[in-house]
């Protein structure tokens, strides 16, 4: 194993049957998982190379509920993992033998819409998709489409400040949100923001969206809806190299173009997914955008006859314009499908790093090469409109030594990120896989400056502890 957990308190370890106990209290019996076969199903969370079985789950139904059981673990220095619905890459949401585990995956409810004013108000377990499909109807949508929307809570979206496929334009969660119902680590609930465009005093919603777990539990958020756009169009532009498709992306952006989305795809990719989804995808391609834009007929046709310009310029190998609602959504499926496609080829570790737009071409070329020194494949999946990065790197888990190569890899792609001027995450947070990484992009002053904010918050360091911070140089409250 490559990355470290710290031990576990072994008083609290002794102390578990009282601790039960007294969760059993406050909880109804359906919402408090003991057992070690319904424990194993909360021992990891998207990266399942790692595994900690927690010392109990507790999913609660209300915020009232939520408030009880921080207050208890707090009077009994229990750690607590909040949990939405496990979908983390970077480990946000594995457990300690000495914690509980905290889900929101029962709290669900639409609380309010309120259509004049462009906000939804939901609990914190709600999936991404489903706000959309709650306020669809009225012709509203909400922006943020992480590739996971379908099973990724609300929750797990603000821990991790999560971004989607149409981010460029729309922008990342943090974008998106305008307050939050706080559970704190002693059990008092707080309302921060609302259902107003700003609030007085302190950004404190920005230091909530983002924060991994570590600040408290969100159970109720409200977030902006938009009008949906009267219509959307995605076009397809293969590329003979990833060079093409990188200097492509970023003469778009410099035009002053903002389509909806830039997505990329290298051919490793475009392969994969094709032969999962069937999209039309051109296979003999060695990168691929899908670029799509939204307005009207007119607006559509002329924004892509301004990108199919750009686009000639970087010796495409092909350019096809969706013709149809059916084309489009086979278009999207490849996209949104391209993690769950790889998985059935390989195993993968994904990464997730942000660079300027400018370096994209040099970048992919330099990820290639770190992959081909470790003898691993990779295939590169991402938002190329903003930068965010998403390299597939794929190996096999029965050969020893295979997972200790992608994971140098993966260190060696994400302190790239950082020299060409990026950072070592653009939405799926640092959680456990970048935690020790964190020290290549800040000073051990900058990061006491972070920890010192977490204290704050959570002098005990009870909250999604292992997590962020370097477990070395710790900064006590």
């Amino acid at each position: 194993m490559s990355i470290a957990f710290p031990a576990p308190d072994a008083d609290v370890v002794a102390r578990r049957d009282a601790i039960i106990a007294g969760l059993a209290a406050l909880v109804a019996p359906e919402a408090l998982v003991t057992t070690e076969d319904e424990r194993r199903a909360f021992e990891t969370d998207g990266l399942t190379a790692y595994r900690k079985m927690p010392l109990a789950v507790v999913l609660p139904s209300t915020t009232q509920e939520v408030s009880a059981v921080m207050a208890f673990c707090h009077a009994n220095g229990v750690r607590v993992v909040p949990r939405g619905a496990g979908t983390s890459l970077a480990g946000g949401a594995i457990a300690q033998e000495d914690a509980i585990i905290l889900g929101v995956g029962k709290m669900t409810r639409i609380l309010d819409l309120d259509f004049a004013n462009r906000i939804a108000r939901v609990e914190a377990g709600i999936t991404n998709l489903a706000i959309s499909g709650a306020v669809a109807h009225e012709g509203f949508f909400y922006a943020p489409d992480p590739s996971s929307q379908l099973a990724c809570t609300i929750a797990g979206n603000i821990a991790m400040n999560s971004g989607g496929a149409h981010c460029l334009k729309y922008g990342v969660t943090t974008n998106n949100l305008m307050g939050v119902t706080l559970v704190t680590n002693d059990g008092t609930v707080v309302e921060i923001g609302g259902g107003h465009l700003d609030s007085g005093g302190y950004d404190l919603l920005g230091l909530i969206c983002g924060s991994e777990g570590q600040l408290g539990i969100v159970t109720e958020a409200t977030v902006r809806i938009l009008r949906a756009a009267e219509g959307a169009r995605p076009a397809l532009v293969g590329f003979s190299s990833v060079e093409d498709a990188g200097a492509c992306t970023a003469a778009i952006i410099a035009a002053g173009i903002i389509p909806v989305a830039i997505e990329y795809m290298d051919s490793e990719a475009i392969l994969i997914t094709d032969d999962f989804a069937k999209a039309g995808y051109p296979r003999d391609a060695a990168a691929m955008l899908i670029i799509e834009v939204e307005g009207s007929d007119e607006e559509c046709a002329d924004m892509l006859a301004r990108i199919e310009a750009i686009a000639a310029q970087f010796n495409p190998t092909s350019i096809r314009v969706s013709k149809s609602e059916a084309e489009s959504a086979a278009i999207w499926k490849g996209r949104k499908s391209a993690f769950g496609a790889t998985g059935r080829i390989s195993d993968y570790i994904c990464m997730d790093g942000t660079i300027p737009t400018g370096q994209l071409a040099h970048v992919l070329e330099r990820i290639g090469a770190i992959c081909a020194e470790q003898g691993l494949r990779v295939a590169n999946v991402f938002h190329a409109g903003d930068g965010n990065l998403h390299p597939l790197i794929l190996f096999d888990i029965n050969k020893p030594g295979e997972l200790q190569k992608a994971e140098a890899a993966g260190d060696a792609i994400l302190k790239l990120c950082v020299e060409v001027g990026g950072c070592l995450t653009g939405e799926h947070g640092v959680g456990i896989e970048k935690r020790e990484l964190m020290r290549f992009q800040y000073g051990q002053e900058d990061l006491e400056q972070q920890m010192r904010v977490r204290n704050v918050f959570d002098p005990g360091w009870l909250m999604n502890p292992a997590k962020v911070f370097p477990l070395e140089g710790r900064v006590a409250a």
